[in-house]
């Protein structure tokens, strides 16, 4: 199963659920995975707790063998039903606590706690004051702890944390707190480079549009957010090169949608998704799903031919597994006791790795010489946000 949100006010990952359907429609034209034909089941979970648990159960009820590349910030809701049944959940976006927490998640990225992170480190070398700017929530209440994480990794003061309503419509106020807080007066603090950063789902395009509105001194702060957040479909519907996010500082898990590296999946999403416009291989819900389906597959390939694939053998043979590779879109992932990290509140971290990306006239690509970096270690000094 694949669960996602679709048709809410606030967070919609469609492209989750219609990437699972593609990679199906590709993988039974091919006889297959290892002999057993895939029959994916999805769900919208409606970003509720009570659309989470549904869809869990719903998994349950269906017997599957595991939930893979799903979208909740729901983890408990979702997280208990799968443990009593011994369901895997293998490869969630990363946004709940408990995916970093279950012996039964197998996470293919560090969630929103490294890209927070990553992002600290991002701005923590380009800006002297930094606003965040995130939802009023249980998930968004960790964002300031990890960012402050990154930013005092590059000796920099904590950042002002601004709340607003997941679902709200007008931004105005977080606007002007933030551009008050990245603009201060005197004549030193004008030299001072300020940055803002937000993190609102599909909501940060418009906290930016206010923000544009409210900037009338053209101080044009840096500006900047994380994979998810903002993506290239994004920059191209918002106006491309004259894009307001044009220059934005972003952290992803995983390389630029345009490395060679994502070539598999978008032959699969040309070939096999047709008639899903949701399905966008820039999207990073998208990308998620394929690798974690990607795993999957792999372990599956370890089985013996006539072994019956239940949840059971599945979670065994990913907690035993060498490293399984991702064609270069990860480093090789294993869940094994001794892959564990000591992040507090997060110990099934076993990939902490963000690449560093900057919007470039209307494209987004790789930040000149900025390496891909595992944030593992500043994670390890953060205070437990869980």
């Amino acid at each position: 199963m694949t669960f996602a949100p679709e048709d809410t006010k606030a967070t919609n990952m469609p492209g989750m659920t219609g990437m699972a359907k593609a990679y199906e429609r590709w993988v039974n034209s091919k006889g297959g995975l290892n002999g057993h034909k895939l029959r994916v089941l999805t769900c919208n979970e409606k970003n509720t707790p009570t659309g989470a648990a549904d869809c869990a159960r719903k998994a349950v009820a269906e017997k599957a063998v595991a939930v893979i590349g799903s979208y909740s910030q729901h983890g408990r809701a979702f997280m208990a039903p799968l443990e009593a049944e011994g369901i895997p959940f293998i490869g969630g976006y990363g946004v709940s606590s408990e995916e970093f927490q279950s012996p039964l998640s197998y996470p293919v990225n560090g969630g929103q706690s490294v890209l927070i992170a990553g992002a600290g480190h991002q701005l923590g070398r380009a800006c002297d004051q930094v606003a965040l700017v995130r939802p009023d929530t249980i998930a968004g209440d960790t964002l300031p702890v990890l960012l402050n994480a990154g930013l005092r990794a590059n000796k920099m003061a904590d950042a002002a944390d601004i709340r607003a309503a997941e679902d709200s419509a007008d931004f105005g106020p977080q606007a002007r707190e933030a551009l008050t807080h990245t603009s201060g007066t005197g004549k030193e603090k004008e030299k001072e480079k300020g940055c803002v950063t937000a993190v609102l789902g599909e909501r940060t395009e418009t906290f930016f549009d206010a923000f544009r509105r409210t900037d009338a001194q053209r101080k044009k702060p840096q500006i900047s957010s994380v994979l998810g957040s903002v993506s290239q479909s994004l920059v191209d519907r918002t106006g491309g090169k004259e894009s307001p996010f044009e220059g934005a500082y972003l952290t992803s898990w995983y390389p630029v949608s345009s490395d060679p590296v994502w070539e598999p999946m978008r032959k699969v999403v040309t070939d096999f998704a047709f008639g899903d416009d949701g399905v966008d291989p820039d999207d990073s819900g998208a990308q998620t799903t394929w690798i974690a389906y990607t795993v999957f597959s792999e372990v599956l390939k370890r089985f013996k031919e006539d072994e019956d694939v239940t949840a059971r053998m599945v979670k065994r043979s990913l907690n035993e597994a060498q490293p399984i590779r991702t064609g270069g879109l990860t480093p090789d992932l294993s869940w094994r006791y001794q892959d564990m990290r000591a992040v507090a509140g997060f110990p099934r971290i076993v990939n902490g790795r963000v690449t560093f990306q900057i919007v470039q006239a209307g494209r987004v690509v790789a930040q000149p010489g900025e390496q891909p970096l595992d944030m593992t270690p500043t994670l390890e000094q953060a205070p437990r946000t869980a």
